[in-house]
Formats: structure tokens, sequence, C-alpha cells
């Protein structure tokens, strides 16, 4: 992907997406997964509808935070989207050195694309039950013990 290409298409299926003052919340159904994306992480995945280039999201960016704001701001947010399934995936996108960036961006660190993860077990993993010589009661206990206020084998 060149700074003129376009950016990919976000990704809208099976995802809950609860947007906040300065972050956006997003629950993938597919992966079982919750993801925190920062202020810019955010706007970049908004700007991202198959049309946009990554100099227009760049400028775009830029009025909205107040800094200054290149393309490869726009490509390292891309290749995270990329990364947690957020956006279509694009063979294109050329390397962006985060390390470049962060010295570069330094004073105004916050415009850092950001992207936290966090797995969610299936609704299955998440069900627990006690196990031998643990109360039980509310909690059932576990496959082959009996309670009788602490669980016991059969």
């Amino acid at each position: 992907m060149t700074r003129t290409a376009r950016l990919p298409r976000s990704r809208t299926e099976n995802l809950v997406v609860r947007e906040l003052d300065d972050e956006t919340l997003v629950y993938d159904m597919e992966r079982n997964e919750a993801l925190c994306l920062n202020l810019t992480s955010a706007m970049v995945w908004q700007h991202c509808d198959g049309a946009m280039t990554a100099s227009q999201s760049a400028r775009l960016l830029q009025s909205k935070l107040n800094v200054p704001v290149d393309t490869d701001l726009v490509l390292l947010a891309v290749k995270q989207l990329e990364r947690f399934h957020l956006v279509e995936s694009s063979l294109k996108t050329p390397a962006v050195s985060r390390r470049k960036l962060i010295l570069k961006y330094a004073p105004a660190a916050l415009a850092l694309p950001v992207i936290l993860s966090i797995s969610a077990p299936i609704a299955a993993q998440a069900a627990s039950c006690a196990g031998q010589g643990q109360p039980c009661g509310q909690i059932p206990c576990c496959p082959g013990f009996n309670c009788d206020g602490i669980c016991f084998p059969n």
C-alpha cells in the first residue's frame, strides 16, 4: 500500500462496538477477543472505507488531534488493525518502524495508535465448577463429585 493507495475496508461482521470518549471497545465474536482502540486507532479504523487514502486520513487526524500527523502514523495503525483482523488484510502495506515513529512523535505520544487485546473465553470455558474439597452450593461440583457443602468424590 502506497501512501496514496486507498485504505482497506473495516470489518463490521460479528463485532460488537462501543465508542467511549477517548477509546473504542470492540468485541470480536469470531475470535472471542476484546480489543481497546485508542482515539488514533479508532479514527483510522473509521477512515477505512476502501475509498480514503492514507494521506487524506493523516490530514483529518491532524486537524482533529491538533498534532502533526503523517502517513506513516496512519499506515502503522492500519498494520495494527490488520493484525487484529479489524480490516481486510492487504499484502501491500509497507513496513513502518514503530521505534522511529515513537521518537518522531515523542512530544505528542498520545497520537500514536495503540490497540490492546484481551482474549475472552467462550461460554463453555467460562463456566466454573468446584473441585474436591472446595465449597459448593451456588457453584456446582465438577463432574464426578457430589456436594454436601463441600465437594467430595462420588
